[in-house]
């Protein structure tokens, strides 16, 4: 009888909520320049507070989009909450029209799935309703409205719903949160066009393209979760560089450890999340980014003829006559736009295609591409400078100016470089 009590006592302790002002029993989520929905514990439950409403978006450095999200950005603040929790999420609508809310892959009453004219009324401008539910389960989640959809989630009105398991399955060091979207901005605007169904021209994580992008700061040797969520219309093959990974979660919930399969890039389809995990063993400046080519650029434009190889030269002389200044492009590839585009300057609002500047010059990527940066000895998690690679692991140029100089310095450090690869060979990113 003892024993059952006892045992009892556990599960009891292990599903209560802890106490108001106890540290959680998780790691919060990181979400990379967004942020996190505070919630205040009345009678029980915890109360968390979205407004509906307009928002101005930072892209990138010269470029804003007028678009719509929740408390003031796109996307909306994660929220974060723990299995077996009571929630209460008030949702004020300051849209000029209806909208609603839906806890996507959330298991919650019918009456609170928020399907506007199916399972509630739509909430009218200026109106406030209350949800409430007990969070039955852990896992990645979204929040996303299910009232005119086609203008309001394509306008960026989306969010994480993150909930933790209690007890932690397994504990990470740095847990990051990041949303895709995709976005069409005419030339110079500053509004997207909700109506484009699939020609989008600028991609983002989470509201921002890079060089707009925060990046991922992990110390050396720590355990490194990152969730990904999609509400667009295009899946988004993420790439990281530099590791494996294990895909351990959907929006369905965690998925068994026999069952979980390694990867480098992770497909995140419509409608879906995706969660990876690894073991940041190796330091450096590591790329993270779509691999659908476009969706890793800025501006795009697919209505462009195609100048591959064409010799402009004769075309290009009569034409500077009428436009003083005229410079012909695409002939030998669009590489050149990265400096072209910085001394040319563009319409306003209208980032340049490719941007951004490393310690080597033009990164030559945009679009959803940010970099995971991982250090050791880090004292905290500013964004620290560029990665210094050690003495022989870098590549180096074998032909041309810069490889004669080279030579003339000394010769290449084929000893400093061996060394170097055999240290790299030997690390694991173990599960």
């Amino acid at each position: 009888m003892i024993r059952a009590i006892l045992i009892l006592a556990a599960v009891w302790a292990a599903a209560a909520p802890p106490a108001a002002g106890a540290p959680p029993a998780y790691t919060p989520v990181v979400t990379p320049n967004g942020a996190t929905l505070p919630w205040k514990m009345e009678d029980g439950v915890k109360v968390f507070h979205l407004t509906a409403e307009p928002v101005e978006c930072r892209i990138a450095p010269g470029m804003t989009g007028r678009c719509w999200g929740y408390n003031g950005r796109t996307p909306g603040p994660t929220i974060e909450a723990v299995e077996g929790d009571r929630v209460r999420i008030l949702l004020t609508n300051k849209l000029p029209e209806a909208t609603s809310i839906h806890w996507h892959g959330v298991l919650v009453p019918n009456g609170m799935d928020g399907v506007g004219g199916l399972t509630q009324p739509h909430i009218q401008p200026g109106e406030t309703y209350a949800y409430e539910f007990t969070l039955r389960q852990h896992g990645t989640f979204m929040y996303h409205p299910h009232t005119d959809e086609t203008q309001q989630m394509a306008l960026g009105m989306e969010g994480f719903f993150i909930v933790h398991r209690r007890p932690p399955a397994r504990r990470v060091d740095r847990d990051f949160a990041i949303f895709l979207h995709e976005w069409d901005f005419e030339p110079g605007a500053a509004s997207p066009n909700p109506a484009t169904m699939t020609d989008f021209n600028t991609f983002t994580f989470n509201g921002r393209a890079y060089p707009g992008t925060a990046p991922l700061v992990v110390r050396l040797g720590q355990r490194v979760r990152i969730r990904f969520a999609n509400l667009g219309m295009d899946s988004h093959p993420i790439h990281l560089h530099g590791y494996r990974f294990k895909v351990t979660g959907t929006d369905g919930g965690d998925i068994p450890p026999s069952a979980q399969w390694p990867e480098t890039t992770v497909n995140v389809p419509p409608g879906e999340t995706r969660t990876i995990e690894f073991t940041a063993g190796v330091p450096g400046d590591w790329a993270l980014h779509c691999h659908k080519s476009h969706h890793a650029m800025n501006a795009m434009s697919h209505d462009v003829p195609n100048m591959t190889g064409v010799d402009q030269s004769s075309a290009a002389a009569l034409i500077s006559r009428l436009v003083p200044g005229y410079m012909p492009m695409g002939q030998n590839g669009m590489g050149d736009m990265q400096e072209m585009a910085a001394a040319m300057g563009g319409p306003a609002n209208t980032l340049p295609m490719m941007t951004g500047e490393g310690p080597f010059g033009p990164v030559g990527m945009g679009g959803m591409f940010t970099i995971l940066k991982v250090r050791a000895g880090l004292k905290d998690y500013r964004d620290p400078a560029p990665y210094r690679a050690p003495a022989g692991t870098r590549a180096w140029r074998v032909s041309g100016s810069a490889a004669r100089a080279k030579k003339a310095e000394g010769g290449l450090d084929m000893k400093g470089m061996e060394m170097g690869k055999m240290k790299m060979d030997g690390q694991e990113n173990p599960r």
